[in-house]
């Protein structure tokens, strides 16, 4: 399905450059992708917590809206909190990329979530139960400890085995998913042999990036088409001048 319209992407890794194109031109042809790449905004979250960056990313947004994003995407799960809660004053939608598979975890009753930093293992969690409400499902954790490593020191291959190695050998009960906590793992699920679903960010949280956008222009275009004058329904609006 095309899509028209600038969605931008705030990453804090130049990785996830290529993974979001390609998922753009397999399922999203039509959409414009701006990347915002800052990789110190992880550094000083992992460092002092994700409110600490709440100032950058707001204007790192804010940039983005004033280049003509018609919404943002946000990349990484450990700031996404922080990127969400900028909508209301852009104007424009803010998501996070791992809501839509927060969202689809929360069927489930046994839940585990995979994460290579402590520091996304929390918003992860919170996500998780916000979409769950009332009814949270058990929620376990692992921490690859060393995969972060890898993946810093630019050994994807190693760092993408180490994720499937991890969830393979973790112990199957019925009624349960892994949610894999970063974008950075999504690749990983292709070399898994683990017969439970494994839940990614990257594909869902596009998609509904996607519909956020062709909702703005769908907006847009209304607005622009209405007769001057009269209201969303029809109904009339003030009065023009007289001629």
């Amino acid at each position: 399905m095309s899509t028209t319209g600038t969605l931008a992407l705030l990453h804090t890794s130049p990785v996830h450059v290529p993974v979001f194109d390609g998922l753009r031109d397999r399922y999203h042809p039509g959409l414009v992708l701006r990347h915002l790449v800052d990789e110190e905004l992880l550094a000083r979250a992992r460092e002092a917590g994700p409110e600490a960056v709440a100032g950058s990313v707001a204007a790192v947004l804010a940039r983005a809206v004033a280049d003509g994003a018609d919404a943002v995407l946000c990349t990484c799960s450990t700031i996404g909190g922080v990127a969400e809660r900028q909508a209301a004053g852009l104007g424009v939608p803010v998501l996070r990329v791992d809501r839509p598979m927060a969202a689809e975890a929360a069927r489930y009753d046994r839940i585990i979530v995979v994460a290579a930093l402590r520091s996304t293992v929390e918003p992860t969690v919170a996500l998780i139960a916000e979409e769950s409400g009332p009814g949270t499902s058990f929620i376990g954790t692992v921490v690859l400890e060393g995969a972060w490593e890898l993946f810093e020191a630019g050994d994807r291959e190693g760092y993408l085995d180490a994720v499937a190695a991890a969830v393979d050998g973790a112990p199957e009960t019925d009624g349960s998913v892994v949610v894999l906590a970063q974008a950075s793992m999504a690749d990983a699920v292709g070399r898994m042999s683990t017969r439970r679903p494994v839940l990614a960010g990257p594909r869902p949280g596009l998609a509904a990036a996607a519909e956020a956008v062709a909702a703005v222009r769908a907006r847009s275009s209304g607005a622009r088409d209405r007769p001057e004058g009269r209201g969303p329904a029809g109904a009339a609006g003030p009065a023009g001048p007289p001629w």
